[in-house]
């Protein structure tokens, strides 16, 4: 779709449904501190938008699941990312269509308890997108083996700089990141061997 594999496709959807339920968590509580109608107006629409893109991404990531190449942990993260989406996405869901059912108008304790429910979805958010980075940050999910074999030959070929372009950054070495870092004593430690 529009040039996007369905993990690309997941990756371009999950970011704003995920600000927009936040931004429905931060908007109601400020709502309930101002009592402005505006915020509590406000955290309703984005709740709407949100639910919407956040089943668009939940949807393009069960289809990135079977089109990625992967081994067991990739696999076990997966499926807890995915678990921990679909039961966040369901909070949201639930706290929509009970809003919409009962015309927006909630007693304390249903308001109260739609704050707790927003304050926990958040957490499931932060912690399906923290499951999200490490899937692709520390096991390269979405990226197909040749890519990441043509990618692995390229750093070990390593690189050259311009003429006055190496004084910008160092860059480690496999024998630099080995090498004992110095280290320092307290003030008046008496000398001694190591």
């Amino acid at each position: 779709m529009f040039g996007y594999d369905w993990p690309r496709l997941h990756a371009a959807l999950n970011d704003l449904p995920a600000a927009l339920l936040l931004v429905t968590v931060l908007f109601d509580l400020g709502g309930a501190l101002t009592r402005r109608e505006s915020l509590r107006a406000a955290a309703l629409w984005t709740l709407w938008a949100g639910v919407i893109g956040g089943w668009a991404a939940v949807l393009a990531g069960l289809k990135a699941e079977d089109a990625l190449e992967h081994g067991e942990a990739i696999h076990e993260l997966m499926e807890t990312h995915r678990t921990i989406a679909l039961v966040t996405m369901a909070v949201f869901t639930l706290m929509l269509g009970y809003k919409l059912l009962r015309r927006g108008t909630l007693s304390r304790p249903e308001e109260l308890a739609f704050r707790v429910l927003g304050i926990a979805g958040v957490a499931g958010i932060v912690w399906t997108g923290a499951l999200g980075g490490k899937l692709m940050f520390e096991h390269a999910a979405g990226i197909s083996n040749a890519a990441m074999q043509a990618e692995l030959e390229n750093r070990e070929a390593g690189h050259h700089h311009e003429e006055g372009e190496g004084d910008e950054h160092e860059h480690a070495t496999p024998a630099d990141t080995a090498k004992a870092k110095p280290h320092t004593h307290e003030p008046g430690t008496p000398p001694h061997k190591h």
